[in-house]
């Protein structure tokens, strides 16, 4: 058994089951045995790879959408470049090099603002990002106040923590962490249920008993305090991540440990949890906030829009046959919808004078 499944089981057994919102914030961020103050968790070497691990397109990409929008919102100001959990550095280095010919970007640029808190992580960015104007953040709210945000994040908001309720006879009852007489980690139900008008105007498909609803506060309250920022001060964000559209009933809850799927509580503080992203949520959370916000739309479609394709065919052709076959491998799994096409998303959120942003039409505006 894990440190932390030793932890966990002392704090259950002197408080409680914990839910499973607060169980998922313990794996991932406590100081002495979280997930995210380990070893390396990104690359082959780790548990997981991301889009920017896959093809140097996506961050390219990524970076010239957020320059051009600058050049047409911002010409000439000074602003701050913002990525929320930066991983190993790869997006942004990709996105930086892919900048450097666009005329005054580069000098604009007040800092590169990497939002993360594993030391580890934090290590591995300053070596990938060697030589740049980096400034570390543990969280949105240390942000610069007084510039535009121009802000990335990828895959950032699904290991966010959520909560998990089960339909039931009874109503609602929220599923928790408990210890069993083994000691073992297993899933229980909250006793008191709560009625099914409790999830109000919610748009949900019918559903039977035993299906899950799955409720994120804490990845609605950031995205809603990043929505006021923007109004404020203005600027661009870019949110990438996997989920759905529109709210589903479903158990997305998964661990994922030397790029093998686990039990989520089988090895905490030793595999990455997550979830998917409920980008309807995102939109509800910033209604209101005076911010311009369009999608979401499949990740493939917004690729292929900002030109994926086109850089494809200039990186071949100056590749030979192992490497383009390579090269054409990553971008196939980034935009085909069998890949991560459609099950990745895209959400951008834009200050009240911003443009359309790049990969987007005006007709993906949200209301």
């Amino acid at each position: 058994m894990s440190r932390l499944a030793d932890i966990l089981r002392r704090l259950v057994d002197c408080n409680g089951p914990l839910d499973v919102g607060q169980f998922m914030a313990l794996c991932a961020a406590h100081r002495g045995a979280g997930y995210y103050h380990r070893r390396e968790t990104i690359g082959l070497a780790g548990d997981f790879v991301t889009a920017p691990e896959i093809s140097q397109t996506f961050g390219e990409l990524l970076g010239l959408a957020l320059a051009a929008f600058w050049q047409e919102t911002h010409p000439g100001r000074a602003i701050a470049l913002v990525e929320l959990g930066p991983g190993r550095g790869t997006l942004m280095a990709d996105l930086w090099r892919a900048t450097a010919h666009v005329p005054g970007f580069h000098r604009a640029v007040r800092g590169i603002h990497l939002v993360e808190i594993s030391s580890s992580l934090r290590q591995l960015q300053q070596r990938t990002l060697r030589g740049l104007p980096l400034v570390f953040h543990e969280d949105l709210a240390e942000l610069p106040r007084d510039l535009p945000l121009y802000l990335v994040a990828n895959e950032f908001l699904d290991s966010l923590p959520m909560r998990q309720f089960v339909r039931t006879p009874r109503g609602l009852q929220e599923r928790r962490v408990a210890a069993d007489e083994a000691g073992r980690l297993v899933f229980v139900l909250d006793p008191r249920p709560l009625p099914l008008s409790a999830l109000g105007e919610l748009e949900l498909p019918a559903a039977e008993d035993g299906a899950v609803l799955e409720i994120a506060p804490a990845r609605e309250a950031l995205v809603a305090d990043l929505a006021a920022r923007l109004a404020a001060q203005g600027g661009l964000a870019y949110l990438v991540d996997y989920g759905f559209a529109r709210p589903q009933w479903a158990d997305t809850l998964q661990a994922v440990a030397r790029h093998r799927r686990v039990d989520p509580l089988a090895m905490p503080g030793e595999a990455d949890l997550s979830s998917h992203v409920d980008f309807a949520a995102l939109l509800r959370a910033t209604r209101g906030t005076g911010t311009r916000r369009f999608g979401p739309v499949d990740q493939g479609v917004f690729l292929r829009r900002l030109g994926i394709e086109t850089r494809l065919a200039i990186l071949s052709a100056r590749a030979g046959p192992e490497q383009a076959a390579e090269l054409e491998a990553g971008v196939r799994r980034l935009v085909d919808p069998g890949a991560m096409g459609a099950l990745f998303k895209v959400l951008a959120v834009s200050g009240p004078d911003g443009a359309v942003p790049p990969g987007f039409d005006g007709g993906e505006e949200a209301a």
